[in-house]
């Protein structure tokens, strides 16, 4: 069961932005996610509709760099996990 009790509800106004549109987000929304201006954030379909989160390209971007890594040194680390 969820807990409501820090639930944050805002009314947000949509605008046009050029040739697209796009979602101002008041500075408390901004500070509940950890986000800023100019950072990327993910927009996930979940049975309850849809959450606004951070996006976690840089962790996607450190772990493929990790992968890669332990492939190629995978002899190496076998030998220093001995």
């Amino acid at each position: 069961m969820r807990d409501y009790t820090h639930v944050m509800a805002l009314e947000l106004k949509l605008r046009k932005i050029g040739n697209s549109v796009g979602v101002i987000l008041p500075k408390e929304a901004l500070s509940h996610l950890k986000i800023e201006e100019g950072d990327t954030v993910s927009l996930t379909e979940t049975p309850d509709g849809y959450r606004l989160s951070q996006s976690q390209s840089d962790f996607a971007k450190t772990m493929a760099v990790m992968e890669s890594l332990s492939k190629r040194y995978r002899n190496t680390l076998r030998e220093l996990a001995k």
